[in-house]
């Protein structure tokens, strides 16, 4: 026969021990609102020790308060990864019992956004194999957010961990991530500044209230052929060309027509010395596109760092044809003519002092003379559009001072001042 006092005992006893739990969350809740971490992780480990008796409900409440308490101070700012790592897993936990739970939803935001931002910092300290890190724990929160992979493989890259970051490139590759994505914006009514949401239905509700105006989408363009170009270098710097080769041909084999990806095509030749198959890649990507200003402009910068100074002039050229009040272009082809002046100055700089020597002089200071002619325009409608680039009204002046011409460079010397005072 069961023994019923023994029975009503042991009944008594996991009552009373349900009870001492629930109290023990209770008490780490209460811990939590007063900020004091340290004591709501004591209370929950000692919750944890039967959690397996809690009910459903409590024991979301539970890893709710766990991932509060792990979280810790000024939203996990400060907080060891570790501890933000089992903070996630504590509210996906929750998430798994209740997947419409609002505080467990949140918390996970939190925590994820805790460490997207000590990733940030660390990235601006240059610790890039850490912010790696902190990317990475982001991503594998939630695996959706595939973004944060990216930027975890860009840090990895910087902090010269090729074969980590291959790892994660090829991974994104494998998930078929473009990087695509449209980003929601609106203007601040009071403040006047122009804001980013999270989501569309946020950034609406935003202005239905009247407290943002402007509303306006904005397309991410597709990283795909920054991450083929990525890997593709990452083979370079391994010495394994052919399959850096391959890497550029099975990221083109779904999209052949791809204007970033010929791009990157075109950079992994000139990687190689190989200039005739990067010019004509090149020319292919400008019949593809020829009323782009962008891509000319791109071009030309390509062009520039393949040390092709006159072939990046023509696209920027183009460029202007097609959009003759983008800045960049214009800047870029002054910059262009301006380095040319550079073999002419050593020439001029090692002539000596005959009358044949005084002749050359003489020519040379024409011919640079003539490239200060040629920049000049374009410097003069970057100012015109943009009345406080500094660079622009620098150059400009001392062009003009070059030039003789003293009172049109020192009214530009007092713009100068007023703008760097």
């Amino acid at each position: 026969m069961i023994n019923k006092k023994m029975f009503l005992l042991a009944v008594m006893f996991i009552s009373f021990g349900i009870f001492a739990q629930k109290k023990e969350v209770k008490n780490a809740e209460k811990a939590i609102e007063k900020e004091n971490f340290d004591e709501a992780k004591s209370e929950i480990q000692l919750a944890e020790q039967q959690l397996d008796e809690l009910n459903t409900r409590w024991k979301i409440r539970f890893y709710i308060a766990k991932g509060e308490a792990l979280r810790g101070k000024n939203d996990g700012l400060n907080t060891s990864l570790e501890d933000l790592i089992n903070s996630g897993k504590a509210f996906e936990s929750a998430k798994k019992l209740d997947k419409e739970d609002n505080d467990a939803i949140e918390g996970l935001q939190k925590t994820q956004g805790a460490m997207v931002e000590q990733a940030i910092q660390n990235q601006n300290e240059g610790k890039h194999m850490l912010a790696s890190e902190k990317m990475l724990a982001s991503y594998e929160l939630n695996k959706n957010d595939t973004l944060y992979l990216y930027y975890a493989a860009g840090n990895a890259v910087t902090a010269k961990e090729y074969d980590i970051s291959l790892d994660y490139y090829k991974e994104l590759q494998d998930l078929g991530f473009t990087g695509k994505a449209t980003t929601y914006f609106a203007v601040n009514k009071e403040t006047k500044e122009k804001q980013r949401f999270e989501t569309k239905t946020y950034r609406d509700l935003s202005v239905q209230s009247g407290d943002y105006i402007n509303p306006t989408d904005e397309e991410t363009q597709s990283k795909k052929g920054e991450i083929a170009k990525n890997i593709s270098l990452i083979y370079i710097q391994k010495g394994e060309k052919e399959k850096a080769i391959k890497a550029i041909e099975r990221a083109k084999e779904s999209n052949p027509d791809d204007v970033q990806l010929m791009q990157a095509e075109a950079d992994l030749y000139y990687q190689l010395d190989n200039l005739a198959k990067y010019q004509e890649i090149m020319k292919e990507i400008t019949k593809l596109r020829p009323e782009d200003p962008i891509l000319f402009l791109n071009l030309g910068i390509t062009a520039d760092q393949a040390g092709d100074v006159e072939g990046a002039i023509e696209y920027y050229k183009k460029a202007i044809e097609l959009d003759e009040d983008m800045i960049e272009p214009h800047l870029n082809i002054a910059a262009s003519i301006l380095k040319k002046e550079e073999p002419i100055v050593n020439q001029m700089n090692q002539l000596g002092m005959s009358a044949a020597d005084n002749k050359k002089y003489e020519e040379l200071k024409e011919k640079r003379k003539q490239y200060y002619i040629e920049a000049r325009p374009h410097l003069e409608k970057v100012i015109e559009i943009q009345p406080e680039n500094v660079d622009a009204i620098r150059t400009m002046m001392n062009i003009h001072y070059q030039l003789g011409n003293d009172s049109e460079a020192e009214k530009l010397r007092v713009q100068l001042k007023k703008l760097t005072e």
